[in-house]
């Protein structure tokens, strides 16, 4: 069997947990049209969230060997 390709688009926006069972991505709404957002909003924001369970199988296609 051929090496299975790691779609790198993907790699480099989801990073697993510790104990692999969860994917963790980053939040939307954080890159600009910061400065009306409050402080404890944007604070939320910069923390990561888990990946839905309805969409985490179609991202752990995408990295084969995360």
């Amino acid at each position: 069997m051929p090496k299975l390709k790691t779609r790198k688009a993907a790699a480099k926006r989801f990073k697993a947990t510790g104990s692999g069972k969860k994917i963790m991505r980053r939040k939307a709404f954080k890159n600009h049209l910061l400065q009306h957002k409050s402080a404890k909003r944007k604070r939320n924001l910069s923390n990561k969230a888990v990946v839905d369970g309805n969409d985490a199988q179609n991202v752990r296609d995408m990295l084969p060997y995360l």
